[in-house]
């Protein structure tokens, strides 16, 4: 049996109390501070929990504000549960208020409401903190598995208030044939569809191309100037992942909040995400293979 001196949280401790805690100049440097506003997914591969993961193993100090809680596996979506908007509201203004958040990205709103409370206190916490507080915007529409994850009436909220006051908004293709009103099924179609975007809610756009198939996943980042750049990885076949957007947007607000420009923040993102899915976890179960992303899997390498 192992003695509590022997253990290793004991050393740690024991080295901490001798070595680094008398100067302060030793200590363990504080990691930026990010906040993800989104939904819970009780399997754990998408929503916060998944934000929380990549966070993790790209250096950040996650914080949470939950809007509703999912239940779901990889596939099938059963329930959905908002949390009233003031505690929304409420888990915002408090994080504000007790951390020094770097960066904010935003995932699974649902509902009008929710949205609407969202809005009022990101507006108000980043005003009061009088300084430059980058917001992502994953505008979680639908489910990988088909499932709406908004409510009809959420989507006018997006469009007038919430897209305007970010930095970067990260739709998937569904997702901008919703904000579009039409479909885009090519590379040509993609680069009209960033630029269009961009300018109508002067804000930069990063079009996620996956579900374009073939064999690159391509994904184009139109700026608020108009200027572009493309981001590719060989695209993984074989593998049926779910939360792949949510990670994506949460390495963007972990590289940001870390101090990183936009452009090298999503290319960094894109190279973390392609490996997430490269290095996939697989469940043999009753019903079949169940598949997710491997969030840590830089830490294997």
């Amino acid at each position: 049996m192992t003695t509590p001196e022997h253990s290793f949280a004991w050393r740690v401790i024991e080295r901490l109390d001798k070595e680094l805690m008398p100067n302060t100049d030793l200590r363990p440097k504080s990691p930026p501070v990010v906040l993800s506003v989104a939904g819970s997914d009780n399997s754990a591969g998408a929503g916060i929990q998944a934000d929380l993961k990549a966070m993790s193993a790209l250096e950040v100090y996650g914080v949470t504000a939950v809007t509703c809680v999912v239940a779901e596996i990889p596939g099938r979506v059963t329930a959905i549960h908002p949390v009233p908007p003031e505690v929304v509201s409420e888990q915002i203004r408090i994080l504000f208020e007790g951390f020094p958040i770097a960066a904010i990205k935003t995932g699974m709103l649902y509902s009008a409401a929710t949205l609407n409370a969202v809005v009022d206190a990101l507006s108000a916490c980043r005003a009061a903190s009088n300084r430059s507080i980058p917001l992502v915007v994953d505008p979680v529409m639908v489910a990988t598995s088909g499932d709406s994850l908004m409510e009809n009436t959420a989507l006018e909220v997006y469009r007038l208030r919430l897209l305007p006051m970010s930095d970067l908004v990260t739709p998937n293709l569904d997702e901008v044939e919703v904000l579009l009103g039409s479909k885009v099924s090519d590379r040509s179609q993609m680069r009209e569809a960033g630029h269009s975007l961009a300018r109508e809610f002067g804000t930069a756009f990063l079009i996620k191309g996956g579900h374009l198939g073939g064999e690159v996943a391509a994904d184009l980042l139109v700026e608020r100037d108009g200027s572009e750049s493309w981001f590719e990885a060989p695209f993984v076949r074989g593998v049926s992942t779910h939360g792949t957007g949510c990670t994506y947007s949460a390495a963007i607000a972990a590289r940001l909040g870390s101090g990183l420009p936009l452009r090298t923040a999503v290319a960094e993102a894109k190279h973390y995400l392609s490996a997430a899915i490269a290095g996939f976890i697989r469940w043999q179960h009753e019903s079949g293979a169940v598949d997710a992303l491997n969030h840590f899997v830089r830490r294997e390498q």
